[in-house]
């Protein structure tokens, strides 16, 4: 009996292990940048809505890179979203509260994509908490809104650009 356990469990790390190798085979990452402009008119301690941009995919090009297509793509998640200031040039984060990203496409409605509350930091790029959200028909369109809320606690004296830089996570089968 004893033997049964220990070839089952050899058994089951293996399988798992493979399984994971195999996700990993069929997993890629793509990269998209969009620029945040808070304006200097903007309230303190009122939360304040900034539209961007339509944010224009690659992902078609990615796919195929990638030996895939977006038919076949499984699964998309935000695997991190860095915020850096690129303007004024030594500008830090100080300023901001918290704030809140979502996205959004003509054909599917908006959800959040990534948020940080209780912001303390000092410096000039700050990392977003992601959600769990599935990505996969955002990240097929052809262009996606990114739409910022942002909290102010300190006035702000001149406009702040920012760069949002995503990095997604997808899973796909190949063809």
């Amino acid at each position: 009996m004893k033997s049964k356990l220990i070839a089952f469990a050899v058994f089951a790390s293996v399988f798992l292990n493979s399984c994971n190798t195999v996700d990993d085979l069929l997993s890629f990452n793509i990269s998209n940048d969009t620029t945040i402009e808070i304006k200097s008119t903007s309230p303190i301690n009122l939360p304040t809505e900034i539209v961007t941009p339509d944010v224009t995919t690659n992902s078609s090009a990615e796919f195929e890179n990638n030996k895939t297509r977006a038919s076949l793509v499984k699964d998309v998640k935000l695997k991190t979203l860095k915020l850096s200031i690129t303007d004024p040039e030594g500008k830090s984060f100080s300023f901001l509260k918290e704030i809140h990203l979502y996205i959004s496409t003509n054909a599917n409605d908006e959800i959040e994509l990534a948020y940080q509350t209780n912001i303390s930091s000092t410096s000039n790029t700050i990392d977003l908490i992601c959600t769990s959200e599935r990505l996969d028909q955002y990240i097929k369109a052809d262009k996606y809104t990114i739409r910022t809320k942002v909290t102010l606690k300190e006035t702000l004296t001149q406009n702040v650009k920012v760069k949002a830089n995503m990095n997604f996570r997808v899973t796909a089968d190949p063809f």
